[in-house]
């Protein structure tokens, strides 16, 4: 799906909303619309076929449900006042910040790039690390990691990370971010992410016995769920996700970096039949 900020048609944004729930899991215009808090189970459909409208007071409601916070919700805010607009300048006005918050957030979308950027841990914390130490040598960068990384390395992937437009030069080994956020296109995103997850997944087993409580942060539970909670879950944590998010972008004097992994995943087979509890 998209970013919200290549969209001009919050209706259109909450119907491919709805499409890419519906098929990743169970979700129906019912369970769309219980998430949202209203009562009429067909009401968000009405909303998406041009039938009814969303007030601002509605709007906030509906882009919680699907998981929008910070910058993407005051984004899907604008939409809606833009399609409330009648006067051109008013329709001005509204689209100028659409574009403003567009530029500030923009999404770089890679494939190729995406590839090698995902291909390891290394990348991502790099292109964190690099702006927060303006004028240091690779190596340097290099002994500031947790996990091994040789100053080398280091070098090419600060040429790729500028060559691919994910991180630009303010002078002599000073760098700063291009983008907000690194994704891959839908075909792509998937595959290049996959060994992400598995690396970052064995980094964080190491990181049990690595750090102090004081130093890192563990939770966990286990759960019983169905279609339609899961899906409601999802979403719960695509919030949490993107508050996060937008916590980090509201900047301040950054000195480290983080890594936070969801993790959600069957522990058993689906119980078929009517004979369970």
């Amino acid at each position: 799906m998209k970013p919200i900020t290549e969209y001009k048609d919050y209706r259109l944004y909450m119907q491919d909303f709805y499409e890419e729930r519906k098929r990743t899991s169970a979700f129906s215009w019912r369970e769309f619309s219980k998430l949202a808090g209203f009562k009429s189970p067909v009401y968000l459909k009405l909303v998406c076929e041009g039938k009814s409208s969303l007030s601002l007071v509605k709007m906030e409601q509906v882009a919680h449900a699907m998981g929008l916070a910070g910058h993407e919700e005051e984004y899907f805010s604008l939409l809606v006042t833009l399609a409330k607009a009648t006067k051109d300048a008013d329709k001005k006005a509204t689209l100028l910040k659409l574009e403003k918050i567009a530029v500030e957030h923009k999404v770089r979308v890679a494939d190729s790039e995406a590839f090698q950027y995902y291909e390891s841990w290394k990348y991502p914390v790099i292109r964190e690390l690099a702006p927060m130490m303006p004028g240091a040598q690779p190596r340097k960068l290099a002994d500031e990691c947790k996990e091994y990384v040789s100053a080398e390395e280091v070098r090419d992937i600060l040429s790729f990370l500028v060559k691919a437009g994910f991180l630009k030069k303010d002078g002599e080994k000073a760098y700063s971010q291009t983008e907000k956020a690194v994704i891959g296109s839908a075909e792509a995103q998937p595959i290049a992410i996959r060994a992400m997850h598995k690396e970052m997944g064995n980094m964080a087993v190491r990181a049990v016995d690595r750090y102090s409580a004081s130093e890192r942060y563990f939770t966990g539970m286990t759960i019983g769920v169905n279609e339609s909670n899961y899906a409601r879950i999802v979403a719960e944590i695509d919030a949490c996700a993107k508050k996060i998010a937008a916590i980090a972008n509201e900047g301040g004097k950054l000195d480290q970096v983080y890594g936070l992994n969801f993790q959600l995943f069957p522990f058993t087979n689906k119980i078929e039949g009517e004979n369970h509890a």
